[in-house]
């Protein structure tokens, strides 16, 4: 009987904080050049606020991009470049609400989230929203096509 095993490699540490500055650097272009425009037409309108309606969204806007981008294909465009995706346990596609529980920590309470991984999960790569949501980052392999019933994880500390 062949092995039915699926190995997925845990990414590193250094994938996802590389990933995660990617995304936040992109995320907040956006954010940034839709406060400025807001800004300008507010001066145009006779506004003498230099608030805009974008200040302190970050959060909220990083919460968004990551739920639907990795809800949708377990990737955001930082996790595309470094190679790595979000899944299920089992190395499994994860729906928009598990990546809105996934990316909650991130977005709003990084600090935190990742204090309580690297204390309470160290071996298993994990920050406490991955945990809270039954999810893993993994590294991808196109190569890996099949997926076979059960799963040996390697994580970076064993390689």
């Amino acid at each position: 009987m062949a092995d039915t095993r699926r190995t997925l490699h845990i990414a590193s540490w250094d994938d996802r904080f590389l990933a995660w500055l990617l995304d936040i650097l992109l995320v907040g272009a956006v954010l940034s050049a839709l406060g400025e425009a807001a800004g300008v037409f507010s001066l145009l309108a006779g506004g003498l606020s230099g608030t805009t309606p974008f200040t302190g969204l970050n959060g909220l806007g990083l919460f968004v991009y990551w739920t639907v981008l990795e809800g949708r294909q377990g990737q955001s465009v930082g996790k595309i470049v470094r190679s790595i995706a979000v899944t299920d346990e089992r190395g499994e596609a994860i729906d928009y609400v598990t990546a809105a529980i996934e990316s909650f920590g991130k977005a709003f309470l990084l600090p935190l989230d990742i204090l309580v991984g690297w204390l309470a999960y160290e071996k298993e790569g994990l920050r406490l929203f991955n945990k809270l949501s039954s999810t893993i980052v993994i590294e991808t392999d196109e190569e890996e096509a099949e997926k076979p019933n059960d799963v040996e994880y390697v994580y970076p500390s064993d390689r």
